[in-house]
């Protein structure tokens, strides 16, 4: 049977030090029982950290899309509107942190005066995050920055973006299909877009039984900001059962509830 070795040395790190992220490290495949118990309690931590920091933003609503989509771009100004108007229906906006559309709707719920919320994620070639964020969380882990933008949401709203926004987009609607989470809002935003894709959602995959017409039918489309907020919110209300109100911090617990930074620190 042959044997692979099991970590990286020094000069490998040296020589491509994008092989020290930790989904890198991670999905390598077998280490030392040391290594992967170590691992295990780094991934117990981020996670507990997570829910700490993120249990008082409040009902989030997710805005996914391009990070690379400057501030002249259309798409951008739709995420900033959007961000917009579900600030204003009292959601917290939630997204991954970085620029582009993320930037565009964490820049919007905060000019509404709402709170804007990022869960970053740490890269070899660093993604910042963007400078419109009430509460922001440094996640080393993909996966686990994925359940933390689920966990908190109760609705998620896709914008135009590259292989990042599918990935979140289908798992998403993949957990709806399984009922893994149930009659969770997923909106399609810039509908020029998506249409293609929507085409091959219906005239391939449907057509051939891969899917169900539900599945395609789940989605919310709109390019309206307000008619996006309305539907989120009416949803929220009824099935959630979302009502207006604070959870409260348990001191006893060490926790306390988020302040929102003064402008300019």
């Amino acid at each position: 049977m042959p044997q692979f070795r099991s970590g990286y040395s020094k000069e490998d790190l040296q020589q491509r030090p994008e092989l020290a992220n930790e989904d890198h490290l991670l999905l390598e495949g077998p280490q030392s029982r040391f290594k992967e118990l170590i691992r295990a309690f780094r991934i117990l931590g981020e996670c507990v950290r997570g829910f700490r920091k993120l249990h008082f933003t409040g009902p989030c609503v997710t805005v996914f899309g391009s990070a690379r989509f400057q501030e002249d771009n259309r798409y951008y100004q739709m995420g900033r509107e959007i961000g917009g108007a579900l600030a204003r229906s009292g959601f917290s906006v939630m997204t991954g942190g970085g620029p582009g559309i993320m930037e565009a709707a964490n820049r919007g719920a905060q000019e509404a005066g709402g709170r804007s919320v990022g869960c970053n994620i740490e890269l070899p070639h660093e993604q910042d995050p963007n400078p419109y964020l009430d509460v922001s969380v440094d996640f080393k882990y993909f996966f686990i920055r994925k359940l933390m933008l689920a966990k908190y949401s109760y609705a998620f709203v896709a914008l135009p973006g590259g292989f990042g926004t599918m990935d979140e987009l289908f798992e998403i609607a993949t957990l709806v299909q399984t009922k893994k989470i149930d009659e969770f809002p997923i909106v399609l935003a810039g509908l020029d877009y998506w249409k293609p894709m929507l085409d091959f959602l219906q005239t391939r995959m449907v057509e051939h039984g891969t899917i169900d017409q539900i599945d395609v039918d789940r989605f919310i489309l709109s390019d309206d900001p307000d008619e996006i907020a309305d539907k989120v919110t009416s949803v929220a209300m009824k099935h959630f059962g979302l009502t207006r109100g604070k959870p409260k911090p348990r001191w006893w617990l060490g926790e306390s509830a988020l302040a929102r930074p003064e402008k300019g620190t």
